[in-house]
């Protein structure tokens, strides 16, 4: 067949927009192209590459297995190369894969067994052990080199240090994917926003992210998890897939207890469509089904393409995408005074949710879309948790539309909106902006902050807009008749707010510190920033250097801290909660409970890891925690075997019946207290 300049056109200018892409993503951990849009531009070059051979070049991104690692870390070639996975979308693509790899086999084999496990969203990392002990973890990388990254590596729990097997081999390799749960990941986000940070887009660039962080003490706060799924031991000791996945998992590794030994390629089929009903459901990110041939003879048999394992697919569910139309364009303004355009739309059904707006990140985004209100736009759940708009359809557009133009002014309060030098937010400065006041207080009464129960966003405002809130320390000067006078609020619910604004007063140093919602500054930085800076005095006092000298501290954070004790209007702030006998020294620190031992605790759980569940009786969820962590303990979110205690209260569900299941220590609030008061 002729090829055309048209067509060679065509195929260099889908090179350059897949490599871009690749780049963007493995390079820069800056992703700029979906992966259903990735997925698409690279099938039709690689069709066409396979209707014209003559157009195959070295540097298509068809020939490689990846993109190059950065060069932040020591590059490490891997002992066995990582390959990708080729991809399947639909059960007639899964046959047309077994009836290629039938064709190259030596002997004609009816029975065939396939392993089924959930594809993880995660980031994948090849792990080395030496006589048992782990010795060094590794990115992905290009398939061929990857990146050194032990030291992060070490801070993921359900990675052993140790094989826990007697007699290992002297070499062992391990690969798998690290991933965040998606419960961790929210809260990731959640902290990021309170600190004025940009959201990650979905768990995998978190864990990306997270894995490629040169402080391993940021990894380590992050809870990375791990499932492993491939082992490679010095000589052929196992036969097939699933007993290698058994033996992972009596080494120590957590294994995805979700996987099937499957009959037949129907029974794949009908394990994929089941899990396409229940995915929603788990505690983490998979975007498909890993198919692989169990009987290691036959894939050694099979073998491997330039860029794939003959003998393994990827069945992967289809993006969720939906069309709609924008019916306006507006602006929200954060605490931080962070201006952020949503595309409000005709709502639509989206993974089981109404959707009705949708966030366009920033003006550089808006740009980069040219949207429009009128436009006809497709809306997907970035990560399926966060609706943002992929892509406008121009060729659905109405005439007259106009390019929407982000405001000069804050909606807010009318005040000029800026753009600091290196960022891609625009940003409210004035300090008495409703909307950043409303935040402010918000995030105040917030648990992790000053705990005020019944002081939430509705409250805020109607404070706000009485005219009896212009500063957090307000707060502190409410009566019960004032509140009393704000719409649905009775003398009852009055009372109980005031007292509840009372009791913040016994809130730590530390709490208060993160209350005050300096950028940057989230709760550990708060902790490590009063263990280091006994008071508020000497902390507005510190010089950039003082900070940076802090463990823990980097430059962002020292010059953000630094910055915020500069302002009048903060240093007032500061004096009016002082005056309001708010905690700004540890020495004053009262405690958090309502025990008179807590400050006596001594740290009999030391090394101990505990899981809470359920609601207890008087303690709060954080407050069993700090108690907890004070005497020496440390409180995961998820059981495993190497949990030590479940603290259990009522409505305990899942995580009790695990524990029970692994035999692992049940206490009471009852029980705690006793231990601790010892």
């Amino acid at each position: 067949m002729r090829v055309t300049s048209e067509l060679r056109g065509q195929v260099t200018q889908l090179r350059s927009q897949l490599q871009k892409a690749g780049y963007a993503y493995y390079v820069l951990d800056n992703p700029i192209m979906e992966d259903a849009v990735y997925d698409r531009l690279y099938r039709q070059l690689q069709e066409l590459e396979s209707q014209y051979p003559g157009l195959i070049t070295s540097d298509s991104p068809t020939q490689r297995v990846g993109e190059e690692p950065a060069a932040q870390f020591n590059s490490v070639k891997h002992n066995i190369a990582l390959y990708s996975l080729e991809n399947a979308f639909n059960q007639s693509e899964l046959s047309k894969w077994e009836q290629k790899w039938r064709r190259q086999l030596e002997e004609d084999i009816v029975e065939f067994e396939y392993v089924c496990e959930l594809k993880i969203d995660g980031s994948a990392i090849a792990l080395t052990y030496e006589n048992g002990i782990l010795t060094r973890g590794v990115t992905r990388g290009d398939g061929i080199t990857g990146e050194d990254i032990t030291q992060n590596i070490r801070t993921i729990k359900t990675i052993p240090l140790k094989l826990n097997i007697e007699d290992p081999p002297p070499i062992v390799e391990v690969r798998g994917e690290a991933f965040l749960p998606l419960d961790v990941f929210s809260m990731i986000n959640q902290e990021r926003s309170k600190t004025g940070e940009n959201l990650f887009a979905n768990p995998r660039n978190a864990a990306a992210g997270t894995l490629r962080q040169l402080d391993a003490r940021i990894v380590a706060k992050r809870k990375l998890n791990f499932f492993g799924y491939t082992l490679h031991l010095p000589e052929e000791r196992l036969d097939n897939q699933w007993d290698s996945l058994e033996l992972l998992q009596k080494m120590g590794f957590l294994v995805n207890p979700h996987r099937k030994l499957c009959q037949s390629l129907e029974e794949v089929a009908q394990y994929f469509t089941d899990w396409d009903g229940k995915r929603h459901d788990l505690p983490y990110m998979t975007d498909g089904v890993v198919v692989k041939l169990n009987n290691y003879a036959l894939q050694k048999q099979l073998g491997f393409t330039q860029k794939f394992p003959r003998w393994a697919i990827a069945l992967k569910y289809p993006a969720e995408e939906v069309p709609t139309i924008v019916k306006d364009i507006i602006v929200n303004v954060g605490r931080t005074g962070a201006v952020t355009p949503m595309a409000i739309m005709e709502p639509v059904q989206l993974a089981g949710t109404t959707v009705q707006r949708a966030t366009l990140h920033n003006s550089d985004r808006v740009a980069q879309l040219d949207i429009r209100v009128g436009d006809t736009v497709v809306i997907r759940k970035a990560g399926e948790i966060i609706p943002e708009v992929l892509r406008v359809i121009t060729d659905l557009r109405p005439a007259q539309t106009v390019a929407y133009q982000m405001p000069n002014s804050c909606p807010e309060c009318n005040s000029q909106l800026t753009r600091p030098p290196g960022e891609s937010v625009t940003r409210c400065v004035n300090s008495s902006c409703p909307a950043i006041l409303r935040g402010s207080l918000v995030h105040w009464a917030s648990r992790d902050a000053l705990d005020i129960r019944g002081l939430g966003e509705r409250i805020a405002i109607l404070l706000i807009n009485s005219n009896l809130i212009k500063s957090i320390a307000d707060l502190y000067q409410l009566s019960v008749t004032e509140i009393a006078s704000l719409e649905r609020m009775g003398d009852k619910s009055a009372q109980n707010l005031v007292d509840a604004i009372a009791e913040s007063k016994q809130q730590s140093y530390a709490r208060v510190l993160y209350g005050l919602g300096i950028r940057y500054v989230g709760n550990v930085n708060a902790k490590i920033l009063t263990e280091n800076f006994p008071d508020i005095e000497k902390l507005a006092q510190a010089s950039i250097y003082d900070l940076e000298a802090v463990y823990g501290i980097g430059e962002e954070i020292a010059q953000s801290v630094f910055q915020w004790f500069k302002n009048n209007s903060n240093q007032e702030l500061v004096k009016a909660l002082q005056a309001a006998d708010l905690q700004f020294a540890t020495g004053s620190d009262t405690s958090n409970f309502d025990h008179d031992q807590s400050s006596n605790i001594t740290q009999i759980f030391s090394g101990k890891t505990f899981v809470i569940t359920g609601t207890l009786p008087s303690l709060k969820r954080n407050e069993a925690k700090e108690l907890i962590e004070q005497a020496g303990g440390k409180v995961t979110g998820s059981v495993s075997k190497r949990t030590d205690y479940l603290l259990a209260g009522e409505n305990a569900g899942s995580k009790l019946i695990k524990a029970r299941n692994l035999g692992i220590s049940e206490l009471t609030e009852q029980q705690l207290l006793e231990l601790l008061n010892k």
